[in-house]
């Protein structure tokens, strides 16, 4: 594991937690990564390249991020692949807009609620056949490839083709986290003997390759996507599943379509923060900002008792939101914008205590006014990606249809049971997503800029870290790559925070004063992010060093 950075609080605390001096100082890490015409940030060193190669040979950002995509289906497996869902903002650099992809897919048509009650589901950790949803990453690469691309899916695919058929070295954290999956993959014989050779998962620096992926990947380059949605693949899938008491449906791959949905913004120290609207978790980060936009955070020194708590705090009143108002798009109680609005942020902001951890917070007032990878792609043109793609737990449901040789997602674990939510699990309805792209815009001149793509893999620590990493960078002054480096906290539920271990002993015990309650956390817990700034000239850009990827440029 490479050194995470450490961060030194250039001062004492006293006892009630305020700082006395707020400057971190990074003390280890990476450097941040420029270059003058494209740039590419992945979490892994062998995506990073393939996208680099596209762009390096005319292609434009959009087709640099769908071959890197492919290519971390293949070298990270355990995070992400076709059997998954993805989400994107893009950045069009000729008519100066944004616009953005839901391509997450949608539940079984014979996915009841009363079913999965009686079968035992559980919400936000189920796999297995009864947590599968239609995958929509393929159909979303294919739809932003044909509108934006210069480059046919298959020709972006063959470097992922490539590479499962001829085999790369695995790298360090891939492979520990591998491992640790060992018992899971067992579970299912053909997970075993795809991801399992000779009985157990690779180590760092050992080929693995995987036939059945490459072949599986070169009909689709040949046929088209039709053959996943509706044709014999597709076939295969839902006979699989159907035989093990799964509820897709071939009509549900045929019905299935991409989205393009218009992202939700406010304004931040003077730039705009854009995330997607529901059904994912993006609208939370932007309640975060919100709700901690009166508060002198720079006062209160980076990663100080004072400045975590309300953040934490934050956080809490945010994803309580989160879990009442936020599901299928087509099935809200309000407006999303609602949750952005002066009055209910304010409401939620006179419950943040700046002294004592609430166990429990209860959602904002109604109101009925009108695991994964992430990767950020600049191109010589000024097109940007953010972009992300995954099969949600580690290798999604745990299941593989013979001879594919990939997972399918387990997304569907993303629905509740309780009745009348907007995310209560219903056919043809899309789960909740902690899958999140985020971007940042300045206006220059009268004229709005794409300033900076960026993201955060990692479950639910996704929102809460946009903002941790945003504050790093516009309230704290770091550079991309400090920014992803300093260390982190994620909050899980109740009182219970994860710190990483550079935040050191006095400030756990000022958190712990306050109600807190801290535990440990392995890095991956806490996120992988990559970031892309535009410069005045040129790019620079960070890769998590949580992670086994790099950012690289031309």
């Amino acid at each position: 594991m490479r050194h995470l950075v450490a961060f030194v609080a250039a001062a004492s605390w006293t006892v009630s937690g305020v700082a006395q001096a707020q400057r971190p100082t990074t003390l280890a890490g990476r450097s941040a990564v420029y270059a003058p015409r494209g740039m590419v940030a992945t979490s892994q060193p062998l995506a990073s390249a393939a996208g680099l190669e596209v762009l390096r040979t005319g292609g434009n950002a959009v087709d640099a991020a769908v071959a890197a995509a492919a290519v971390l289906g293949v070298t990270e497996p355990h995070m992400t692949g076709i059997g998954g869902d993805m989400f994107a903002i893009v950045w069009l650099a000729k008519q100066q807009k944004l616009v953005a992809i839901n391509a997450s897919g949608r539940a079984g048509s014979r996915m009841l609620r009363d079913t999965l009650a009686a079968r035992g589901f559980r919400s936000g950790s189920q796999q297995g056949a009864m947590s599968v949803t239609v995958p929509g990453a393929l159909s979303g690469w294919d739809l932003l490839l044909r509108t934006h691309g210069r480059r046919t899916l298959k020709q972006v695919l063959q470097p992922a083709i490539a590479y499962a058929r001829n085999g790369f070295p695995v790298s360090p954290i891939i492979a520990a986290q591998w491992a640790n999956e060992t018992d899971f993959l067992t579970r299912d014989s053909a997970a075993a003997a795809i991801y399992l050779p000779g009985g157990r998962a690779p180590k760092a620096g050992e080929w693995f390759t995987n036939r059945d992926l490459a072949r599986t990947m070169q009909t689709i380059a040949d046929s088209g996507i039709g053959v996943f949605y509706g044709g014999s693949l597709g076939r295969r899938l839902v006979q699989h599943l159907q035989a093990r008491g799964g509820f897709l449906t071939l009509d549900d791959l045929r019905r299935n379509a991409p989205t393009w949905v218009t992202p939700m913004s406010v304004p931040f120290r003077g730039y705009r923060v854009w995330e997607l609207p529901p059904s994912n978790q993006g609208i939370a980060a932007l309640e975060m900002l919100r709700i901690l936009e009166p508060y002198d955070l720079a006062a209160m020194g980076h990663n100080s008792p004072a400045y975590l708590h309300h953040l934490i705090e934050a956080k809490k009143l945010a994803y309580a939101d989160l879990d009442r108002f936020v599901g299928d798009a087509d099935h809200l109680d309000m407006p999303a914008e609602q949750m952005l609005t002066d009055e209910f942020i304010t409401a939620r902001r006179a419950l943040l205590d700046p002294a004592r951890a609430k166990e429990r917070v209860d959602p904002g007032p109604l109101r009925t006014k009108s695991e994964t990878v992430y990767l950020s792609v600049a191109d010589a043109d000024g097109n940007m990606v953010s972009f992300i793609n995954s099969v949600y737990d580690y290798f999604g449901s745990g299941l593989v249809v013979p001879g594919t040789g990939f997972a399918l997602h387990n997304r569907g674990a993303g629905f509740t049971l309780t009745p009348g939510r907007p995310n209560t699990v219903a056919p043809g309805k899309r789960p909740f997503h902690t899958l999140i792209p985020g971007f940042v815009t300045r206006t220059v001149n009268g004229r709005d800029e794409a300033y900076m793509s960026f993201g955060l893999m990692g479950g639910g620590v996704q929102a809460q870290g946009h903002v941790q990493f945003l504050l790093n960078h516009f309230v704290f002054g770091m550079d991309l790559q400090a920014a992803i480096d300093a260390p982190r906290f994620r909050h899980y539920d109740g009182y219970r925070v994860a710190l990483e271990a550079p935040i050191t002993d006095g400030v756990r015990t000022a958190l712990q004063a306050m109600g807190h309650v801290l535990f440990e956390q392995p890095p991956i817990a806490f996120g992988g992010a990559q970031a892309i700034v535009r410069l005045p000239k040129g790019w620079g850009a960070g890769s998590d060093p949580r992670k086994d990827g790099m950012a690289v440029g031309y």
